[in-house]
């Protein structure tokens, strides 16, 4: 078990995975039929040059470079952690940046270059429930950015028909190649700049219930049975 983790630490061999891992994402990407629904936000907001905030559930990481040309010129921030620059080096291949940082890991500093990229008319994307959950459970943080840049939160989702579901605890997915595919994207939710503690909780709780709703109607039109929520008992951080 040591062994395999100082492998997987190795730098050398993570560059090899990231490179077979965003090779694999790119077969499924052009093997699956795919259904887009949605995107009118997304390319309104991009064709006037404004900034977003892209977000979606980890578990659903592998499947949203997938997802268009707009979304793939994003910023996306990841976990410090030895998984965490493995996803940052399979995103370059991918065309996407990296930020590097959490909650729990240089989190001021993550925060400070997500504001210069909003700043600057970009995309920032985001797990709301990463890096270690709970699952489909969605931070604060992710709204206070919103908050303090006055940049509109765009929450998404997406589902294939071929996949496998993991055990880890997010229920990774697995996308498999030559299926079906649903993306979509949900109704933009913006903060007040002067929201206070009860609309920042709002916020939470509606970017919350959009995106466990677009997963599960995402699920459902795919043949699944929809990956559920962790238990709300401490959930909510």
């Amino acid at each position: 078990m040591r062994l395999s983790r100082r492998l997987l630490a190795s730098g050398p061999v993570q560059s090899l995975l990231a490179f077979l891992i965003a090779l694999y994402l790119r077969i499924v990407g052009g093997t699956t039929r795919w259904q887009r629904e949605g995107f009118e936000a997304l390319e309104a907001l991009r064709a006037e040059g404004k900034p977003l905030i892209f977000c979606f559930w980890h578990g659903r990481l592998a499947m949203m470079p997938l997802c268009h040309r707009e979304a793939r010129s994003a910023s996306v921030l990841v976990s410090t952690h030895r998984d965490g620059r493995l996803v940052a080096r399979t995103l370059r291949h991918l065309g996407l940046a990296a930020i590097d940082g959490s909650r729990t890991r240089g989190g001021e500093a993550a925060s400070l270059r997500c504001r210069t990229q909003l700043n600057a008319g970009g995309i920032v994307a985001m797990a709301p429930d990463g890096p270690q959950g709970p699952r489909m459970r969605a931070a604060s943080g992710i709204v206070q950015l919103a908050a303090l840049t006055g940049v509109p939160i765009l929450p998404a989702s997406v589902a294939t028909s071929r996949r496998r579901v993991l055990g880890s605890w997010d229920r990774f997915l697995l996308p498999l190649p030559f299926g079906r595919g649903l993306y979509r994207i949900g109704a933009p939710i913006s903060v007040p700049r002067e929201a206070d503690a009860g609309a920042i909780e709002a916020s939470r709780l509606a970017l919350e219930r959009s995106l466990n709703e677009l997963s599960a109607d995402c699920d459902r039109r795919m043949g699944h049975a929809p990956i559920e929520p962790a238990a709300l008992e401490g959930a909510v951080r």
